[in-house]
């Protein structure tokens, strides 16, 4: 176990490692659920409220993008401080944001719901490096994978939240309390996220794992002027960002294009997020076992085909599975790419992570506003594929540049970024 730059002196314990990765894993998932619910909510916002597509697509797209610009800072509080605290501080953080959510009746405090729930999405960054500090470098790939099938959180509301928005009226409830219909699902995330917080705090070791402590905040930054750690940023954009911007786009894209009601959209969505981030700890496994550089090579691979095929006009049974390749290459990949960060980094997951993840979290941004512009512009909804496919190229002979430049280094030098590349 690897403790440099921690006052901890204590022997870490499996159990005490089985319950970081699990507490951060059940956390995540929550917290993602709370992070990509707009994606349901979509709908009935828009209608209640009267606003167009792009209005809403903005929606989506604040909560990504808040949810990206602070992986960096709290990537390095968390290796300063340990992640326990600043993970639970995202839980409190997202609460806010959620009960905001579950109050809004215009479009301007919508949005800032939205803003702050954002923050949930910062989870991750602290998370990756909460685990990596607790366990070591040849169960890394398996944690962070395990811990980063918390994305599956995001299937949480796919499947509830349309039963949820019918379960009570959409009038005031419990005398102002909480309000039913669309709202009630983020009312019942907040009580959630500040129930977990709670255990989070009680049942997690006191002491945690500070990999930074010692160290100033220049010297944790240092490797962020290394081109590879932007590369893999690249990298996760592709399995990460894409994801989060299908999650939140395909349920609309369903009932858009195949005029299907929103619980059957969901549900064939559903499917979709299962495999992106459940495979997870499967990548990590792989990855741990054959090197990140293999497992991502097939990713961008299947990716770009399945981009490619999605981009025809498709019946719905053979759209849905290409989407299932999708989310399988995403869910191995997104391990894969992550894996690269404790390879090179092993003292400062917590701050490349937050780079790498921010990146990500900003194509995620990005995305949906993008592909609502482009299906404006081309007239074809299946345009959006179009870009996935071709970022999935460009990551893809980028990697290619880089492992041939390595084999055509000296044999010690290739032999030692084989391992890693």
């Amino acid at each position: 176990m690897r403790n440099s730059g921690t006052t901890n002196v204590a022997p870490v314990t499996e159990g005490q490692r089985t319950r970081v990765l699990w507490t951060a894993s059940l956390s995540f998932a929550l917290m993602f659920a709370a992070w990509t619910m707009f994606g349901v909510l979509g709908i009935p916002i828009q209608k209640e409220l009267g606003i167009n597509d792009v209005q809403l697509s903005w929606i989506s797209a604040i909560a990504i993008l808040n949810g990206g610009l602070w992986r960096l800072p709290f990537g390095l509080l968390a290796d300063r401080m340990g992640g326990k605290i600043v993970f639970i501080g995202n839980l409190l953080l997202g609460a806010v944001g959620a009960y905001i959510v579950s109050r809004s009746f215009g479009y301007g405090m919508l949005l800032m719901g939205a803003f702050l729930v954002g923050f949930a999405g910062n989870s991750f960054t602290v998370g990756s490096a909460w685990c990596a500090a607790w366990f070591p470098r040849d169960r890394q790939g398996f944690a962070l994978g395990l811990f980063g099938a918390g994305n599956v959180g995001a299937s949480l509301t796919k499947f509830v939240g349309p039963w949820m928005i019918t379960l009570l009226p959409p009038v005031s409830l419990a005398g102002g309390l909480l309000y039913g219909g669309w709202r009630f699902v983020p009312f019942v995330y907040t009580i959630m996220l500040l129930v977990t917080a709670a255990v989070a705090w009680l049942i997690t070791p006191r002491r945690d794992i500070i990999p930074g402590s010692g160290r100033s905040p220049w010297e944790m930054l240092w490797p962020l002027r290394e081109v590879r750690v932007w590369r893999f940023g690249l990298y996760y954009t592709i399995v990460f960002g894409s994801y989060v911007a299908m999650s939140v786009t395909l349920p609309k894209y369903y009932v858009s294009v195949y005029k299907l009601p929103l619980g059957t959209a969901a549900l064939l969505t559903t499917p979709f997020i299962l495999a992106s981030s459940l495979l997870r700890p499967i990548g990590g496994v792989l990855s741990d076992r054959y090197g990140p550089r293999r497992v991502t090579y097939m990713v961008f691979i299947s990716t770009i085909i399945a981009g490619i095929l999605l981009s025809a006009k498709l019946g719905v049974i053979p759209f849905t599975a290409l989407v299932l390749v999708f989310g399988i290459a995403q869910g191995i990949g997104k391990a894969s790419t992550i894996k690269y960060v404790p390879e090179y980094y092993p003292k400062d997951v917590g701050t490349v992570v937050g780079l790498v993840g921010a990146l990500a979290a900003l194509g995620g941004f990005v995305l949906p506003p993008a592909f609502a512009y482009l299906t404006e512009w081309s007239g074809k909804p299946q345009s959006m594929f179009w870009a996935l496919g071709g970022l999935a190229a460009i990551a893809l002979v980028w990697l290619h540049i880089v492992v041939i430049g390595m084999n055509r280094a000296p044999a010690p030098a290739a032999m030692t970024a084989e391992e890693t590349i």
